[in-house]
């Protein structure tokens, strides 16, 4: 199954071990929800305000890192967030819990969504459309491989010694900039050899960005369905450690970060697998799958709630969806709109699924403080149902819209 992964550009294996790297360190994320519940007294609501707010400042510079990435330097760009992100960390973890400690660590998260449109655009650029999956898959699995114990060990020392797990992700950060900065030397983007792959990606520095979005409308009712997806996948983060701390108690937080390290371990064995057996499916139909298997992981998380070994089922079947729907959006996004505009495009999908994702936050917080659990749920399947709807309608309008694709 690895063996797929050979012939890419050296930079992609770098970019691969920077993954892997930086979310060895990624320990604080995953616990940020019981962070701001357990540790700050905060009540649903409040949860999801706060991640609001930072979602909306995080809008525009969504967009202005877009526009970097098509304009500067994208390992430059990379580097100096990083950089940023770097010192905040650090300063997390020198300081005493408290609402500066969430500033801070919004500022930092702040700086990585920024770089997240760089990121995705250079491993455009560095592989031929014919290569793309795969370049995405392994980036995908790199991110995965250095999550699978991080979550785990932000749930141990959640309790007494949180500090530390700040600590370790300023320093896992700065490894990775640092293989970045020293070993990613040449970013020049790969000339397409196969024409009808590469008939959507012609260079257009003379559109706007708006022309771009109306003559791609598909591509558009993508970005919803994927934010409407996303936003229900949230609730992996945000509503299942509530139910589970609700139930169990202070042993919520070591049990969903056990549960969060499965979900990274079936990523880094399946990743390869999935990536094999649905190579010659087309990227609506993976996606389409991938909906279903979160719908069905959800309606098991809440069927045995309570009951600790259902939690691993449910991870286990949405864990192959989020597979193959990450594994899809790049290779999807770049093949249909100008290498121009990549930044852009990757930019603008994240200011839709943030829009998206705080209404469903808020949302689902509100639900949860007045009217319990049971009703946050429904709005959740809601917003599923939706994006299960417009996948199955993408099918057909994609193929008619990017026929050279399916040539």
């Amino acid at each position: 199954m690895f063996q797929q992964y050979k012939g890419l550009r050296k930079e992609n294996y770098i970019l691969f071990v920077g993954r892997i790297v930086t979310n060895l360190g990624s320990m604080v994320w995953p616990v940020l929800t019981l962070i701001l519940n357990q540790k700050l007294g905060m009540n649903a609501t409040t949860v999801a305000i706060v991640m609001i707010v930072a979602g909306v400042i995080q809008m525009p510079l969504g967009l202005l890192g877009g526009r970097l990435a098509d304009t500067h330097n994208k390992k430059n760009i990379i580097v100096l967030f990083d950089a940023i992100s770097i010192i905040f960390y650090i300063i997390c973890a020198l300081i005493p819990l408290s609402y500066i400690t969430i500033g801070l660590m919004l500022i930092a998260a702040t700086c990585q969504s920024m770089e997240n449109p760089a990121y995705t655009a250079l491993i455009a650029d560095l592989t031929l459309t014919k290569d793309r999956e795969r370049a995405y898959s392994l980036s995908y699995l790199g991110s995965n491989i250095g999550l699978v114990a991080s979550p785990t060990i932000a749930g141990i020392l959640f309790n007494h010694h949180l500090w530390l797990a700040f600590l370790i992700s300023g320093i896992a950060i700065a490894i990775s900039t640092v293989l970045i900065f020293f070993f990613i030397q040449d970013i020049t983007p790969m000339k397409e050899e196969d024409s009808s792959a590469s008939a959507y990606q012609n260079i257009r520095d003379d559109a706007s960005m708006i022309s771009i979005l109306k003559e791609n409308k598909v591509v558009l009712l993508y970005v919803v369905i994927m934010a409407l997806y996303w936003g229900a996948y949230g609730q992996y983060g945000y509503l299942m450690p509530l139910d589970m701390a609700r139930v169990h108690g202070e042993s919520g937080a070591v049990i969903y970060g056990s549960v969060s390290s499965l979900n990274c371990i079936i990523v880094v064995i399946f990743t390869p697998i999935l990536t094999h057996l649905f190579m010659k499916l087309c990227a609506t139909k993976k996606n389409l799958v991938g909906v279903v298997t979160l719908l069905v992981g959800y309606v098991i998380f809440l069927v045995g709630l309570g009951f600790i070994p259902s939690y691993y089922i449910a991870i286990t079947l949405f864990t192959f969806g989020e597979i193959l729907t990450t594994i899809v959006s790049g290779p999807y996004l770049t093949e249909r709109t100008p290498a121009s505009h990549r930044g852009r495009i990757n930019g603008v999908m994240t200011v839709i699924q943030t829009i998206i994702g705080n209404a469903t936050m808020l949302a689902v917080g509100v639900f949860y403080d007045h009217s319990g659990s049971v009703a946050a749920w429904i709005f959740v399947f809601v917003l599923l149902g939706i994006s299960l709807i417009g996948s199955i309608a993408l099918i057909g309008l994609d193929r008619r819209r990017y026929k050279k694709l399916y040539e």
